[in-house]
This record gives structure tokens, C-alpha cells and sequence, in this order.
């Protein structure tokens, strides 16, 4: 198989950041793990299957608030997801306060929602669509790179069928993850530099891109160790298609917070994006490193990357651990990517288990047929074992 063509295949599993997470990342996982991903105001927001639902029976108005139980505050937006007969989706972001509100069973269809703004109280793109029924029988989580999340039972705290607020969802952190969303420098910040901040979210509200990106500019000037206001610009640069300044915002976000993993992702996707396959893995390597548990998305791009260096064990040893960590299936490419690695080692039961378990996740036409495709010749090298070699070439 071609290179190209597997960049191709698999890339749509990714999305280049630009706030998209609040983590981020990044959409939960199974459990009551949450994702960064994000995840800064951003990172990268998580695509996958998107399953079909009935359409709400009733709307709800939903507020609440969302603290750490250590007091911290919180440097980055929060995603708000719903779970409702085991699906999950993200409904709405925390603001500069810790304060969300959405409309559970909205019947209006709702346009395309700006990913770049983490902070505004909106349902994505993806999960307009993914309308739920008997939101009685539904759970509320909040989901931020490296802290596990309360989980609230949505008829313990409603008793108005109009209205609710649910009160406090609370984050804990991890023992087993060193970094997080929640920079520790960030939170030191001057009063001056916050307010720029602040600006600048509501300008991105807005669509005031240059705006938003004068207030950041000023933010970081005011104070250079503002760790999540880099990474912020990172992300606004990176819609401007700015890839240079991104890189160096990111870096300058790392500088001023080594354990503040957002802008690794940022780093991340644009070696990705730029098919810069050891930075990738150099950059990936260390995001997991600093988490392990919250960026499903960062296995699959390492395990991409190790798949062009021809490091087809060190692919395989990645993909199996994103597929462990990977527990909601909200990046079913690694199945894909584990199936394509098993098949240029030649081990075709794997590689037929694996692809076929994509063919499981997936729903789009598009990802269907090319599962089929690729079992189909999985079929037909493992009838003729002397084709390995051919493989190989490919």
C-alpha cells in the first residue's frame, strides 16, 4: 500500500487544533476518564463515528458549574458531555468561570459551530446531529485532560422538566498522569493579562480573528509565562494557516509550562500535517509520556508516523496501546492502522480481526468501502502466502 494513500485514509481521523478541545482532545473515554484532546481552548476536538439517534422527545435547559475538588482553578475549558445509553456526546464548554449551559433536545437543527472558540457554551457540529431520546435515563460528565469527572445523574438533580441547574460536577486529578490541562503558571497570571485573555475568547466568539489575536499578542506580552494564552495563539495562528508562528507560540507555551500538555498536541499535528513523521513521534512520545490516559488521538499519529519510518513493532506496540486507552471508539482509524501493520508483517488473522473490527466501528460509506477493500486483500494475500513479499512493496 502506498504511503499516500494511507495519510489519506487515516487522516480524517484527525483534526488540525485550533481551540477545538477543551480537552480536548480533546470527548471522554469510557469510564469516567475524561480527554483532552482536547482540549486547549485547545486541541483538537475528537472525530470518530458518530452514531444515529432518535430525535429528542422533550428540551431541557441545563446550567451548572464545574470545580476541581482541590480548589485549582481552571486554566482551560472543560467539555460538558452527555451519556445516554452508552453514548457520548459533548454539549457544551465551560466558561472563564468554570459556568456552562446548554439546551438538552434543542429540536433546531443548530449550523456549523466555530471549533476555534473552547469557551463558547455550544453543541459542535458533530453532536448537533447526535440528538438523544428519554434524556431522563442520561448522565452529565465534564472532561479535561488529566482529571476524572463526577458523574451526574441527570433526574437526581432535575426536578423542573423546563429547566435545572445541576449544581456543581466536580474533576479530580489522576494519580497516574503527570500532565494536564490546567497550567500551573497560567494560573499566576496579572489581572491585565487574564482580562486580555478573556478579550480575547469573546472576540473569537465574534469571528474577530485579527482581534483575538492582538489581545493573545498582548496577553503574552504582559505575561510571557502565560502558558495556556500561547497555546491559544498557537491555535488561532493555525486557522490563519500561520504554521510557522503556531509552532512557535506552542514551543513558547511549553517554555513557560512543561507539564501544560495541550500545545504538545498542537506541536504534534502540525509535524503530522507536514508529514514530518520523526517529530511526530519525538513530539507524540512526549504527550503521552506526560499522559498517558487522555489523548487517543496522539497514539494514532504516532502510530502513523512509526508506520512511514518502517518501525512496523514499535506501530504495533503504539496502535494496541491507543485501542486500550481508545475505550469509547472515538478514533476507530487505529483499528485500521493496526490492521494495516499486521498485514505488512504479514500476520493476516490480525490483520482480517482488526480490519474487521473498523468495519464494526465505522458508518460512513466512504470508510466502509474501504474496509472492504482492504479485507478483500487481506483475503486474497493470505490464499497465497508467496505474495508477502509483494506486500512489502507496496
Amino acid at each position: 500500500m502506498k504511503a499516500p494513500l494511507l495519510v489519506s485514509v487515516l487522516f480524517c481521523s484527525l483534526m488540525l487544533p485550533g481551540f477545538v478541545l477543551a480537552q480536548s482532545h480533546s470527548g471522554g473515554g469510557g469510564g469516567t476518564k475524561t480527554t483532552g484532546g482536547t482540549p486547549t481552548t485547545g486541541v483538537p476536538r475528537f472525530p470518530g463515528t458518530t452514531p444515529s439517534n432518535p430525535a429528542y422527545t422533550s428540551s431541557v435547559f441545563i446550567s451548572g458549574k464545574v470545580a476541581l475538588d482541590d480548589g485549582t482553578q481552571l486554566s482551560d475549558p472543560a467539555a460538558i458531555q452527555t451519556i445516554c445509553t452508552g453514548q457520548r456526546h459533548t454539549v457544551a464548554y465551560t466558561d472563564s468561570h468554570g459556568s456552562f449551559s446548554f439546551q438538552l433536545g434543542d429540536p433546531t437543527p443548530m449550523g456549523s459551530v466555530d471549533l476555534t472558540d473552547a469557551s463558547t457554551n455550544s453543541l459542535s457540529r458533530s453532536d448537533s446531529s447526535a440528538q438523544l431520546s428519554n434524556w431522563q435515563s442520561c448522565q452529565l460528565q465534564a472532561v479535561l485532560a488529566g482529571f476524572s469527572s463526577e458523574v451526574i445523574e441527570l433526574t437526581s438533580r432535575m426536578n423542573n422538566l423546563e429547566s435545572a441547574d445541576i449544581g456543581r460536577i466536580g474533576l479530580h486529578r489522576l494519580q497516574q498522569v503527570e500532565g494536564t490541562s490546567i497550567s500551573v503558571t497560567s494560573a499566576l497570571a496579572p489581572s491585565a493579562a487574564r482580562k486580555a485573555l478573556e478579550k480575547a475568547r469573546n472576540q473569537e466568539k465574534k469571528g474577530k480573528w485579527k482581534d483575538a489575536q492582538r489581545s493573545l499578542e498582548q496577553a503574552v506580552t504582559i505575561y510571557p509565562k502565560y502558558a495556556v494564552a500561547w497555546n491559544e495563539l498557537g491555535g488561532l495562528q493555525i486557522r490563519q494557516n500561520d504554521w510557522t508562528s503556531a509552532k512557535q507560540s506552542f514551543q513558547q507555551s511549553i517554555a513557560a509550562d512543561a507539564k501544560y500538555v495541550n500545545p504538545y498536541d498542537g506541536l504534534a499535528q502540525i509535524a503530522f500535517q507536514g508529514s514530518q513523521w520523526k517529530d511526530v513521534v519525538d513530539t507524540a512520545t512526549k504527550l503521552l509520556a506526560l499522559n498517558p490516559v487522555n489523548f487517543p488521538q496522539a497514539y494514532l499519529m504516532n502510530g502513523i508516523a512509526e508506520y512511514y519510518l518502517h518501525d512496523f513493532d514499535a506501530g504495533e506496540k503504539i496502535a494496541r496501546q491507543g485501542i486500550r486507552v481508545d475505550d469509547g471508539h472515538q478514533f476507530p482509524k487505529l483499528q485500521y492502522l493496526l490492521g494495516m501493520i499486521l498485514l505488512r508483517k504479514g500476520n493476516y488473522p490480525g490483520a482480517t480481526e482488526y480490519m474487521e473490527q473498523y468495519l464494526h466501528l465505522v458508518k460512513q460509506p466512504s470508510d466502509v468501502e474501504e474496509a472492504n477493500k482492504r479485507l478483500a486483500e487481506i483475503a486474497r494475500l493470505s490464499a497465497t502466502p508467496s505474495s508477502a513479499a509483494a506486500t512489502e512493496k507496496k
